[in-house]
C-alpha cells in the first residue's frame, strides 16, 4: 500500500498489496497485516509442532493449552465450564486469570485479529464479499452488531441448563484450532459453512454477530491498557472508518466532534470501544498520522 499517494479503502486495494506499507521515502515495510498473519502462523505452528513432534512449547489448543509449562485456558471456556458444573479446578483458575492478566495489559479483542486462526479465513472471506458487493452480484448486509451480546448470553444459558458446553458443538474457533493441532475431522465442514456464510450473507458475520469468544474479550478490552489513539493530524478522510473489522469504534474521527474538541482543548482521544480489536488497519492506511498504539499507563512506569 501506498498510503502517502493513494487513499487504500477497501475497494481500491488488492488483498495483498496490504501486507506491506510505503514510507513517505518509498520505502517497503510490513504493515500491521502482515505482522498480524505472521503471528497468528506462529502460534499455531507452534500448537502443531507440540503436538506433531513433542517440542513441548505450546501444547494443546486455544481453549485450553500450556505454553512452557503455564496453563491458559480461554475465559469464556472457563465460565461455560463452572455454569455447566459449578466447579473449577485449581489449574483452569491459574490458566484464566494468566489469561486475564495478559489481556488486560495488551487490550482485550487483540485474541481476535492476533491470536485466532479463523481471523484470518474472515479476512478472505470479507475480501470476496466486498468483490461480490461491488459487482451487485450480492447485497450487503448488516445488523447491529449489539446483537453479540444476546448471543453471549444465550450460550451462558446453554451451559447452565445443560450442563453441557454446548457452544463448543459448533465453535469454529475451537474446532479449527483443533484441526490445525491434531488433524482432519468433519466438523471442519461447518467452518467451512461458516465460511460462505460471511462470502454470500454478511461480511465477517461470526465475528461481529455471533462469537462470544471475541465478547467476552471484549469485556476485558474496556479496561484495558493498551489503545488506538487518535490525534488531531486528523483530516477526517473517513479511510480508516472504511478498512476497519468493528468501524463503530472509529465514530471519534468523523468531523462532527471537532467543534467540542476545539471548545475542550482535546487534542488526543483513545479509541474506547470494547469493540476494538487492535488489528492496526486503520493505522496501516491513516496518510496524516493522526492514528497510533500507545500504552495508556506508561506515563506510570
Amino acid at each position: 500500500m501506498d498510503k502517502w499517494n493513494n487513499k487504500e479503502t477497501i475497494n481500491n486495494s488488492t488483498f495483498f498489496s496490504t501486507f506491506f506499507d510505503k514510507t513517505k521515502e518509498g520505502e517497503r515495510y510490513f504493515s500491521y497485516r502482515m505482522k498480524r498473519w505472521i503471528v497468528v502462523i506462529a502460534i499455531h505452528l507452534l500448537f502443531f509442532l507440540s503436538f506433531a513432534i513433542d517440542i513441548q512449547t505450546l501444547e494443546g489448543t486455544l481453549n485450553g493449552s500450556r505454553f512452557l509449562g503455564f496453563h491458559l485456558i480461554d475465559p469464556f471456556t472457563t465460565i461455560q465450564m463452572y455454569l455447566a458444573t459449578y466447579h473449577l479446578p485449581i489449574n483452569i483458575i491459574i490458566g484464566t486469570t494468566t489469561i486475564l492478566v495478559f489481556y488486560i495489559f495488551i487490550g482485550g479483542r487483540t485474541y481476535c485479529s492476533w491470536v485466532c486462526p479463523y481471523g484470518l479465513l474472515s479476512e478472505i472471506s470479507e475480501k470476496l464479499h466486498n468483490y461480490l458487493v461491488n459487482k451487485k452480484l450480492i447485497k450487503r448486509r448488516s445488523f447491529n452488531h449489539k446483537i453479540r451480546h444476546v448471543f453471549w448470553i444465550m450460550f451462558m444459558v446453554m451451559a447452565f441448563s445443560s450442563g453441557y458446553l454446548v457452544f463448543e458443538t459448533f465453535n469454529v474457533v475451537g474446532i479449527l484450532s483443533r484441526f490445525i493441532t491434531y488433524g482432519w475431522s468433519l466438523a471442519i465442514s461447518w467452518v467451512f459453512v461458516v465460511f460462505l456464510i460471511e462470502v454470500f450473507y454478511s461480511r465477517r458475520a461470526w465475528c461481529t454477530y455471533i462469537c462470544p469468544i471475541g465478547t467476552t474479550y471484549g469485556y476485558i478490552g474496556k479496561v484495558s491498557t493498551l489503545r488506538i489513539q487518535w490525534n488531531d493530524n486528523c483530516d477526517h478522510c473517513m479511510v480508516c472508518h472504511d478498512v476497519c473489522f468493528e468501524n463503530q469504534v472509529l465514530d471519534l474521527t468523523k468531523a462532527k466532534y471537532d467543534k467540542e474538541r476545539k471548545e475542550k482543548g482535546i487534542k488526543t482521544q483513545y479509541v474506547a470501544g470494547a469493540d476494538c480489536t487492535l488489528c492496526g488497519r486503520c493505522i496501516d492506511v491513516c496518510h496524516s498520522d493522526a492514528l497510533k498504539f500507545d500504552f495508556r499507563l506508561k506515563g506510570l512506569i
